[in-house]
């Protein structure tokens, strides 16, 4: 919304991310934790949240039409940037209890917004 470039049309992305976990020492196991852990809860906030979903900000002027046409979206605080889903999904991975350290969402092969808190 109010955006210059040409994303300021309606498109889509498909992203790739990348979650990175901390800790001071390794578990019993010698790890970090388990990927498959991290996995889980990443791909269930995707699946229940952003996949197939219009991501929109709660004052685009869209959203009464999405509405009328029985679409499914998230209405949103801030613009759906890679910048904002790849906080999104940072606090999320922190809330389900994992020591998260950044949380990096690829647009492109070449373009990327990572989300970290010091």
């Amino acid at each position: 919304m109010n955006h210059s470039g040409k994303c300021r049309h309606l498109h889509g992305h498909s992203v790739k991310a990348s979650i990175s976990i901390k800790s001071e020492q390794l578990n019993d196991q010698a790890m970090v934790c388990d990927f498959s852990d991290v996995k889980d809860c990443v791909e269930s906030f995707i699946n229940q949240v952003l996949d197939h979903n219009f991501l929109v900000h709660k004052d685009d002027p869209i959203i009464p039409a999405l509405q009328a046409n029985n679409e499914r979206f998230l209405a949103i605080d801030e613009h759906p940037t890679a910048e904002v889903l790849s906080k999104m999904i940072y606090q999320y991975v922190k809330q389900q209890g994992f020591n998260v350290d950044q949380v990096v969402l690829w647009e492109t092969a070449s373009a990327n917004a990572c989300y970290r808190e010091d």
